[in-house]
């Protein structure tokens, strides 16, 4: 799973380092990688392979969805029609484009997963539950800030987002964000349990590998099917969070100047030129 995230990660990049980051992804996996496991000879020619495919597959499949989306986009702002109806679609289909990238992925991951030694195996859960630990203490050390203090960090935050995209922001926009910015509700420890409900269960699949012959379809079903591994509180906080960013969204598109429009639209071309410049 850990290969998927850095997958789609690197597949999203917008910085101007992108193209680089792109046509070098297999060095990228590797180093991201390197802190969960350690893949022998044979196993690093097996996963080159499959990189390989699954770098051409996304060229040719999901590079022109990407542009058709950001198009769209661009439309609907110059036409002031990102409203929040369009948002929330833009998140779905957002959420679509990774879920194509993980199904894609899986198969051939986990037919790697079932010959990964018992101690790539050891490895690899030590190296995730050190990350859930991290996690936990960071999350510590943001429950150390008051309520008053955690929310005016949201605002920051929320304000250097929206103004990286559109530019300086209007009081109109600041009082738009802080109110909305108050109505999120933290997920963090959701988050952190969830990762450990997921990460358990493809441990006691793991341990079984070599004599469960339905592992495969076990560990595919695992993984491109996370969501049954959260807390009810933590998809209805979930959807929550989304339908206040798309709704703070939508009050923010409506109020753009023209020269914030055309900011915006300026950020959405460089992304489009980018995604162009992957397929060359």
């Amino acid at each position: 799973m850990r290969v998927i995230f850095a997958f789609a990660a690197l597949l999203f990049l917008s910085s101007c380092s992108s193209k680089f980051a792109y046509d070098n992804i297999d060095w990228w996996v590797y180093w991201y990688l390197d802190d969960y496991i350690e893949l022998n000879s044979e196993q690093e020619a097996q996963f080159d392979d499959y990189l390989d495919s699954w770098l051409q597959w996304h060229k040719t499949s999901e590079l022109v969805r990407y542009i058709a989306q950001l198009e769209q986009m661009k439309q609907q702002v110059t036409n002031g029609e990102l409203n929040y109806t369009q948002v929330t679609t833009h998140f779905e289909q957002a959420k679509a484009h990774w879920a194509r990238v993980r199904n894609e992925v899986s198969p051939e991951l986990i037919k790697m997963a079932k010959n990964l030694s018992d101690e790539q195996v050891v490895t690899l859960f030590a190296a995730l539950e050190k990350e859930n630990k991290e996690e936990e203490e960071e999350l510590a050390s943001i429950k150390e800030d008051s309520a008053e203090v955690r929310n005016e960090k949201r605002i920051e935050r929320m304000e250097e987002n929206v103004s990286a995209r559109i530019g300086k922001l209007s009081n109109e926009q600041k009082q738009i964000i802080a109110t909305y910015a108050d109505q999120f509700v933290p997920t963090m420890e959701e988050w952190i349990a969830y990762r450990r409900n997921i990460q358990n269960a493809a441990r006691r699949l793991f341990v079984a590998r070599h004599v469960d012959p339905d592992f495969e379809n076990k560990l595919l079903e695992l993984m491109n099917k996370p969501e049954t591994y959260r807390s009810k509180a933590f998809n209805e906080a979930s959807e929550h969070n989304t339908k206040t960013m798309a709704t703070m969204i939508a009050e923010v598109a409506s109020t753009l100047s023209t020269k914030q429009k055309e900011t915006l639209i300026e950020n959405i071309d460089e992304f489009i030129e980018t995604i162009e410049n992957f397929q060359q």
